[in-house]
């Protein structure tokens, strides 16, 4: 969830929605005295050189949220801003295996919780989250998932 600049990003990033057995998501909070409070997001950041999209991805969960996962869904890739060819890159992650977070000096105060999806969603929707890529990661897992669950198999 660091942003290393001010300036345009020049390298991807990766987003995850992170969800248990039970269909809850893993949610991060934290500070943010620059925007004026407490905000939620989801395990993101920025590619590493020689990193695809997902290993990027796989690293941050484990970093910000302490979690390894089995399973994992691409949801999209998206322009992070007009002004640079950059990319966020969305997963859902499955299977999920928890250990400690490895938080850095600046990500301290992330602070871990559990959401049923569809109530992480409705924080989306209030504007809760600060950043717009995990909202959207959000609303593809949900929609997905809702979507596999009424998916009729032809015997």
């Amino acid at each position: 969830m660091s942003d290393d600049s001010n300036s345009a990003p020049a390298r991807d990033a990766s987003v995850v929605v992170a969800v248990d057995e039970k269909g809850q998501a893993a949610i991060l909070s934290a500070h943010f005295p620059d925007h004026g409070g407490e905000y939620l997001f989801l395990p993101g950041g920025r590619r590493e050189d020689g990193e695809t999209p997902e290993q990027c991805a796989r690293r941050e969960l484990a970093e910000e949220a302490g979690i390894t996962a089995e399973a994992w869904s691409p949801l999209g890739s998206y322009a992070i801003t007009l002004a640079s060819p950059a990319r966020v890159h969305l997963f859902e992650a499955r299977r999920l295996s928890l250990g400690p977070q490895q938080l850095t000096p600046s990500e301290l105060d992330f602070k871990l919780t559990w959401w049923p999806i569809d109530e992480a969603v409705q924080a989306a929707v209030e504007g809760r989250f600060l950043l717009p890529a995990g909202p959207l990661a959000l609303m593809l897992a949900a929609r997905w998932n809702n979507h596999r669950s009424t998916c009729v198999v032809p015997a």
